[in-house]
């Protein structure tokens, strides 16, 4: 295994290194790629990052040192790269660490996944990697690499991918009477989806137009979204399953149980079965097996009691 990553390890760098010595025809850069490719202010042709440097991290450009970036799954990442004074004279390259896979050199892309795409306009010296609706799976270290006649220099960048959680407020479990109002409120941290979807079991119900006792609204507050979902006059058949599902966001459940008004002693039992957790499977009692094991039981009972019990 090690043996065929230092060969993969070899065959990009010889790549590269092909690459790097390749001169660029003279029509490559009238088609620069990315943002800030001569649209725009004055600013944007000079720096063709211009738009996001506010977001990226703070940049040691020495030689070898690492950078980490935290992205949530499904956003745009983008890892940037600059080697001052040097990658206006040499071609500039990203790999994937883990499998060595050639992502970019200089302006052009070199893998089929098209979420990839490199920031760079000629003169300046940015790099950036810009990637695209972030998968798990991107989850890794990158290497932004510059090979020059006298060594190879890089620059290594951590992807951290984060999937957030909703998480819908009090317990599990919601006991309501018929008559009463619901209020489901969901709460997503560390992220602004679009949209948040509501589940009543396996239907959506943010556009249900016969449901008309039943409202959605959902706000974004800084880093975080709360979803309100509201439903008067609760009937018996708004007992259920409720998911609150975010894109991009693992998903938070709720059970509701709407009794008849008065019927408390139907909210207690549903509570007890609920929690309680039985000593065998139902399954069980409604098997073959049931009368076995309660013979063999009585069995066992008559034995100890005739081992306890003192002879006459």
């Amino acid at each position: 295994m090690a043996l065929a990553a230092w060969w993969r390890r070899a065959a990009a760098l010889a790549v590269v290194a092909a690459l790097s010595l390749t001169p660029l025809p003279a029509h490559a850069w009238s088609s620069k790629r990315g943002r800030g490719s001569g649209k725009g202010t004055g600013e944007s042709v000079n720096d063709p990052v211009w738009e996001i440097r506010h977001i990226l991290p703070d940049l040691d450009l020495a030689n070898n040192t690492v950078t980490d970036v935290r992205v949530n799954i499904g956003e745009v990442a983008y890892l940037p790269c600059r080697f001052p004074q040097l990658s206006t004279l040499h071609q500039v390259s990203w790999f994937r660490r883990w499998d060595w896979h050639i992502l970019t050199t200089g302006i052009y892309t070199y893998t089929s996944d098209r979420r990839f795409n490199v920031l760079h306009t000629q003169g300046s010296d940015d790099w950036t990697l810009q990637l695209k609706y972030v998968h798990k799976a991107d989850n890794g270290t990158y290497e932004c690499q510059m090979y020059t006649q006298t060594g190879v220099l890089s620059q290594f960048v951590n992807l951290h991918v984060h999937t957030p959680h909703a998480a819908i407020l009090g317990p599990q479990e919601l006991h309501v009477q018929e008559g009463d109002s619901i209020t489901l409120v969901c709460i997503i941290q560390q992220s602004k989806p679009a949209f948040v979807f509501w589940y009543h079991g396996e239907g959506m119900v943010n556009y249900d137009d016969t449901r008309h006792r039943l409202d959605v609204n959902t706000q974004a507050e800084g880093t975080k979204t709360q979803s309100r979902l509201t439903i008067t006059d609760a009937r018996h058949t708004d007992s259920g399953n409720y998911s609150c599902i975010p894109p991009n966001v693992e998903p938070a459940y709720v059970l509701v149980f709407v009794t008849e008004r008065g019927d408390t002693v139907a909210a207690v039992q549903r509570r007890g079965h609920s929690s309680a957790q039985p000593l065998l499977c139902p399954a069980f009692w409604s098997s073959p097996f049931a009368s076995h094991a309660t013979l063999l039981l009585a069995v066992v009972a008559r034995a100890v009691f005739a081992h306890l019990l003192p002879a006459r």
